[in-house]
């Protein structure tokens, strides 16, 4: 064969080798536990967690951990069953999510409890944390960063009080622990964020993370975000993430 051919051959072979390099995919660090505990990852690249179909979910693209979401359809089959519906209305929220969730309430863009600018109002910083803190979790912090926990139906206590939402949260607590569901922010504790009637943690897979926060995370990590200086003020790993209802320990 002519000498052409095989050098048209071999730069054939090149060039698909070449191109074969550029599509393989790029090899990224292992994700460390501090980090998956802080929220500091993106769920979406991480094969453990789905999303939610959007008959349950209140908006496109929330995603669970996939045994926790497997968990939430059969207690949702159950409920339904029961004359109840289910709608979460929040699922996995990483550090960069929550960052801009908390960040907007402390420079007073989103009100708290209601409509209160708590920028304004609460000039001194560590009393403005603490006033967040009853109902919003500061980055790196919040038990939606593992992809265990969920807010379903509603994000008033009031809700739960009468009608159809208390019908709904007496059958929770009659049935949830049946599937591995716990309520974290139950009344009563003497430390952490106020009751939420629509929080929900699947236990199997929350417990675990809950003990390894024990050994793994201090006050001094959770930083990178406005007001993060007060941390350790705050006790925020014992008083916070770890101050939830005893059955859910």
């Amino acid at each position: 064969m002519p000498a052409a051919f095989f050098r048209i051959l071999f730069l054939s072979l090149v060039l698909l080798a070449c191109h074969k390099e550029k599509k393989m995919p790029e090899n990224k660090p292992a994700l460390s536990r501090e980090d998956f505990l802080l929220g500091r990852y993106l769920p979406s690249e991480h094969t453990d967690f789905v999303t939610i179909e959007q008959k349950y979910a209140d908006k496109e693209n929330m995603m669970l951990q996939k045994e926790a979401y497997e968990a939430f359809l059969k207690m949702a089959a159950a409920g339904e069953a029961a004359g109840h519906s289910f709608c979460i209305l929040s699922a996995t929220r990483n550090f960069e999510y929550q960052k801009f969730i908390w960040e907007n309430k402390w420079y007073g863009l989103f009100p708290i409890n209601g409509n209160i600018d708590a920028c304004v109002t609460y000039p001194d910083e560590l009393e403005r944390a603490r006033k967040i803190m009853e109902y919003s979790a500061m980055p790196g912090t919040s038990r939606h960063h593992w992809g265990t926990d969920m807010d379903i139906n509603g994000l008033e206590n009031e809700y739960f009080e009468t009608g159809a939402g208390k019908a709904w949260y007496q059958w929770m607590k009659d049935n949830a622990r049946l599937y591995g569901f716990c309520q974290p922010y139950s009344a009563g504790r003497p430390y952490g964020y106020k009751e939420e009637k629509w929080h929900w943690t699947y236990l199997p897979l929350a417990k675990k993370y809950t003990n390894e926060i024990k050994d793994l995370i201090t006050d001094e990590m959770i930083n990178g975000f406005a007001g993060s200086e007060y941390s350790d003020r705050l006790d925020m790993v014992d008083h916070y993430i770890l101050g939830i209802a005893p059955d859910c320990k």
